[in-house]
């Protein structure tokens, strides 16, 4: 479903700030894969998922998603196949607009926009229906402005924003990083919900090994612009975070480790 073959990211090429983001990074998911992504500072996880959103074009290799190739395709091409959550609850949605206008604007992601961006009566209930799952009391708030929502609330509906049309990718940047750990928790379920219900083929950066080890089917690990650990089914289900760590320590160095170590709790 989704292939990327060797693709090259550098910045600041040829000064003395070069930074080779993305070294011949190669990945390929199937339909329905979801899959942990975690790695130091700097490893290259959200350039990665930079580059197939088309933020940026990549230096040489190539995408496809769905069996188009989309390399080329600036960004806003690509939106009718990618959904993304950001880490900043802020981002993803319009703060002055209503909750159901953000909805209405998402579920025309990808199309040709008309005039009339608010949502008709026919949508608004369809509209409740989807809010009321995620249980939070939304769903006769739906003339609230999103920027009134707390971070929680905000990030739960920026989630449903990026799904509503069933993305032939999904792409979640740490989205739970700047919540509390009990919004964490809630925003997470309600991503394993999503994904499990509408079978969504997911990228899911976090800096949480544990929940880099609970979710999804498959984990693979960043360092220096490549992938450098690949786990999925029963060998990523038998995995604890000290096995983790010791992985990490062979592949990337002590150094690597010891960070992880840290970002985690580890002693």
């Amino acid at each position: 479903m989704l292939d990327v073959k060797e693709i090259r990211k550098t910045f600041n090429k040829g000064t003395i700030n070069e930074k080779r983001a993305l070294q011949g990074l190669s990945l390929h998911l199937n339909d329905g894969d979801f899959v942990t992504v975690i790695g130091g500072n700097g490893a290259g996880k959200s350039t990665m998922l930079n580059a197939i959103a088309g933020l940026w074009p990549v230096d040489s290799g190539s995408i496809t998603i769905d069996g188009v190739d989309v390399t080329k395709q600036p960004e806003h091409k690509r939106a009718k196949y990618i959904g993304r959550v950001f880490q900043d609850p802020m981002m993803g949605t319009a703060a002055n607009m209503q909750i159901e206008e953000n909805l209405a604007i998402a579920s025309r992601r990808g199309k040709i926009p008309g005039l009339a961006w608010s949502s008709k009566a026919s949508q608004r209930e369809k509209f409740r229906e989807m809010v009321a799952e995620l249980d939070l009391g939304l769903e006769d708030r739906l003339s609230s402005k999103v920027g009134l929502l707390s971070g929680g609330q905000r990030q739960a509906v920026t989630l449903l924003m990026a799904t509503i049309n069933k993305p032939k990718l999904l792409l979640l940047d740490e989205h739970t990083a700047a919540l509390d750990p009990k919004t964490a928790a809630k925003v997470l379920e309600l991503t394993e919900r999503i994904v499990e219900r509408d079978k969504l083929t997911t990228l899911m950066i976090t800096h949480n090994m544990r929940d880099a080890l609970r979710c999804g089917n498959r984990l693979i690990m960043l360092h220096n612009g490549q992938i450098i650990i690949d786990v999925a089914g029963e060998e990523k289900k038998n995995l604890d975070v000290p096995d983790l760590l010791k992985m990490f320590e062979k592949a990337s160095g002590a150094e690597m480790a010891a960070t992880c170590a840290i970002g985690v709790g580890v002693p």
